[in-house]
């Protein structure tokens, strides 16, 4: 924690200092060049950050005083399990803080526990939940047999699901896993590609073995493939089978029509956990058919043992540009409703990101 002297600057006003624990090099805190400090001033432009040696001080308005506060201890607990801070992290715990400041977040999950929580690691690099719905999606996995993790692209809805299943295997908690996907965008009607069918469904099934490479040693990867520990698989092989001892992803389930998602969530065998994964803005299903994964939740909501995870476009963890380009059909499509024209299925509204703003200099 960081050590905090409060006093009072002014009417309305008032100054908390932090001093830095000297384990902590000032440029872990501040980035390089300043960059994680800039990232702080320009969210709190009503507020004076000075940095003098390893003491900064804050002032202004009182209840952003203490949210920098907040900002600060939390960044401590972070830097302390050897984890670095980065633009995105402080960005992301900012908009966690806030949110529980205006009662939309919970209170019991802080950035802390979000940035520190560990899935799995390979090759140097860890693989953890970015945003407070991240999380909370990864701990459902967790304590439920069938997880829905629904949102738009980019916010890890695949990517978490497939490092817990490669962590359920390494821990020896099922004995394979499946991956599978609808190939939809030739109508499971792969007679006219060229190619076997090995190349036919390969281009449907790249990103799934894109993320494997990613999370277990690439020339593990054919080895476990041929013994079958682990099969990837277009949707239509599931049918007549009984997945036992499985960790069981469905990715793309958006373009799933009804019958296709109850035949493969009755697949489910003893000591087997299944993710559904979809994005209902982006669905490749012919005109008129319905999508299994909007229809499965008016069914299966309030089942036990079954959860579904709503992840937003403030949890995209691409590019920034990702967010604003779904934000922006988002209020696209809603206009569009409110002028009395049907947006294309699956749309839905999103506030407006914020601008960035300018910096302070450090003093």
């Amino acid at each position: 924690m960081t050590q905090t002297t409060p006093s009072q600057a002014g009417p309305g006003q008032e100054t908390a200092r932090f001093t830095v624990p000297p384990t902590h090099p000032m440029v872990t805190v501040l980035g390089s060049g300043d960059s994680l400090l800039r990232v702080i001033e320009n969210a709190f432009p009503g507020t004076d950050i000075h940095v003098r040696g390893n003491e900064i001080s804050a002032t202004g308005n009182a209840a952003e005083v203490a949210l920098v506060q907040r900002l600060f201890d939390e960044m401590m607990l972070v830097l302390r399990t050897g984890q670095p801070m980065t633009e995105d992290a402080v960005e992301r715990s900012i908009s966690m803080l806030r949110a529980q400041e205006n009662g939309t977040g919970a209170v019991d999950e802080t950035p802390a526990e979000v940035l520190t929580q560990n899935i799995l690691s390979n090759r140097g690099r860890t693989i953890r939940p970015k945003t407070l719905n991240q999380k909370r999606y990864v701990d459902a996995i967790d304590s439920h047999t069938v997880v829905f993790g629904i949102g738009p692209a980019g916010t890890g809805k695949t990517y978490l699901a497939m490092a817990k299943a490669v962590q359920a295997l390494q821990a020896k908690q099922v004995t394979r896993i499946i991956l599978t996907r609808p190939a939809v965008e030739a109508g499971e009607r792969l007679g006219f590609l060229p190619g076997t069918l090995y190349e036919k469904i390969d281009p449907y099934l790249r990103p799934l073995y894109d993320a494997l490479h990613d999370m277990l040693d690439p020339d593990s990867i054919p080895r476990l493939m041929a013994a079958g520990t682990i099969e990837v698989a277009p949707l239509a092989y599931m049918r007549g089978r009984t997945l036992n001892d499985a960790f069981i992803i469905l990715d793309e389930a958006q373009n799933t029509n009804p019958e296709q998602m109850k035949m493969f969530l009755t697949r489910l065998g003893f000591d087997s956990k299944i993710v559904i994964t979809g994005d209902v803005t982006q669905i490749d299903l012919p005109g008129g058919t319905r999508s299994g994964l909007r229809q499965v939740r008016d069914i299966l909501q309030g089942v036990e043992d079954v959860h579904f995870s709503q992840l937003t476009s403030t949890d995209v963890v691409r590019h920034k540009l990702v967010g604003r380009i779904v934000d922006a059909y988002e209020r696209y499509d809603d206009a569009q409703q409110r002028a009395g024209q049907a947006p294309a299925e699956g749309d839905t509204a999103a506030p407006q990101p914020n601008a960035n703003r300018g910096h302070r200099k450090r003093k």
